[in-house]
């Protein structure tokens, strides 16, 4: 029986292999996948045996995926034509009458019913890096009103990070589907072809855009096996397929520029498939936080939920970093972050609640960015609580904020620097930091 996704099929419906970086089977018609063998002379059903890679093929442990689909891809792309989607960027993009130099703030873009889709509601906010080397990465806030309707996309430049905020959305993809609401993620590899539905609106996020090496779990080092994401808790769908005949269209972007296509058909017609290569969702509530338990603050990169390598080590192409719930016991310490300035790039966003650092001003659905090299940590309001709070063990409750970081510095867009809602005045937030140095009244 065909698997068709439908916007009206309950969540509870949906079904996820546990683990990360697995090699999966499923199949969505009884022995449609070969045993045994990659590439059989015929398969059952009728199908076409195609291989999709996300590695070279002689890299150490290659990710790729065996499909076993209706019709081969070269069926879902004809003559390609140029398409134009301004809102959505891609590194390198340097406005010259744009200055990135600084620590920006910006309040949540409205999400309205606009009629906006998956492609038409990108909006880019920074880039990093160069797409042409797959470099760096670009980020992006998402405003979806409207499902994507016998459209499909994929992106030949990247992986990409999904971090809902408000709203419900469905990714159709080739290999399954994935529901995702706000508190989850979801991971889009190169390559993959996917419709996105809206099943609760409208709907608004973040999204990373990964050029480089795709992202994987860190190395917890001396944390050891257990903590921080666990590999059990990311969930990849299990085989679904269409065998639709009507007219779609697929875009494609390619090093930046988007092309599109007609066909006949959907091209979600996989309908078994086994292999490493594949999208998967993760709950942020499962990330399990660690922290000091006697004194001082540990570097935020105790929270990374996911990184992509740079190829040069201790500086990731893009770390993924969450801050949530977590108990506050450290004796004889300032609590929140503390000021700094570093080689990464940090841009941020606010998921819910408030972030302990900036306890105004930093609105669910909001976002920062301080750049590579530029100081910035608490206002003055929250130096001054946590440098006189009475330290006893404290519940941070009731927030999510996320960080995406990157080695490369982060070009602001055209939209970010004048029409996205700029805070003018946060870079006023230390103007009030007070001198408090008294050279006669030695130790504190």
């Amino acid at each position: 029986m065909t698997t068709k996704p439908d916007t009206q099929v309950d969540q509870t419906q949906l079904r996820y292999m546990s683990g990360w970086g697995n090699d999966f089977e499923t199949e969505a018609l009884p022995d449609a996948l070969p045993q045994g063998i990659n590439s059989p002379q015929k398969v059952n059903y009728g199908l076409y045996g195609e291989q999709l890679s996300g590695t070279a093929f002689t890299q150490p442990s290659p990710e790729r995926t065996w499909c076993y689909r209706i019709r081969p891809s070269v069926k879902h792309a004809h003559r390609f034509a140029k398409i134009n989607l301004p809102c959505w960027k891609t590194a390198p993009h340097i406005v010259e009458d744009v200055t990135s130099l600084g620590q920006y703030r910006w309040d949540a873009l409205e999400a309205k019913n606009e009629g906006l889709t998956w492609l038409t509601g990108m909006r880019t906010m920074t880039t990093a890096g160069d797409v042409n080397i797959q470099t760096g990465m670009a980020n992006h806030i998402y405003l979806v009103s409207e499902s994507m309707v016998d459209s499909y996309f994929y992106s030949a430049d990247s992986e990409m990070l999904i971090v809902p905020q408000e709203g419900k959305l469905r990714f159709a993809t080739e290999l399954g589907v994935i529901d995702i609401e706000p508190q989850e993620i979801v991971i889009i590899p190169r390559g993959l072809v996917y419709r996105v539905e809206v099943l609760e609106g409208p709907a608004r996020g973040f999204v990373c855009e990964n050029y480089g090496q795709k992202f994987n779990l860190p190395d917890r080092g001396p944390i050891g096996a257990n903590c921080l994401a666990n590999p059990r808790d990311f969930k990849t769908p299990v085989a679904a397929f269409e065998d639709r005949e009507v007219p779609s269209t697929v875009t494609v972007k390619w090093c930046g520029q988007f092309h599109e296509t007609k066909i006949g058909h959907s091209p979600l017609d996989v309908v078994a498939w086994h292999g490493n290569y594949a999208p998967c969702k993760y709950d942020l509530k499962t990330f399990c936080p660690v922290g000091a338990i006697l004194f001082d603050h540990p570097d935020p990169s105790i929270f990374t939920v996911l990184t992509a390598p740079s190829g040069q080590a201790g500086t990731a192409n893009i770390d993924f970093i969450l801050f949530r719930e977590r108990w506050m016991v450290a004796e004889d310490t300032f609590r929140p972050p503390w000021y700094h300035k570093n080689v990464m790039s940090e841009l941020m966003g606010n998921i819910y609640g408030q972030y302990d650092a900036k306890p105004k001003g930093f609105v669910p659905g909001g976002m920062s960015l301080h750049n590579m090299m530029l100081p910035h940590g608490p206002d003055r309001n929250a130096f001054e609580a946590a440098s006189n709070a009475e330290l006893a063990p404290h519940k941070l409750d009731q927030t999510m904020s996320f960080m995406f970081e990157t080695r490369f510095p982060q070009h602001l867009t055209e939209f970010a620097a004048n029409e996205a809602p700029l805070q003018d005045d946060y870079i006023d937030c230390w103007a009030d930091l007070e001198k408090k140095f008294d050279g006669t009244a030695g130790k504190k």
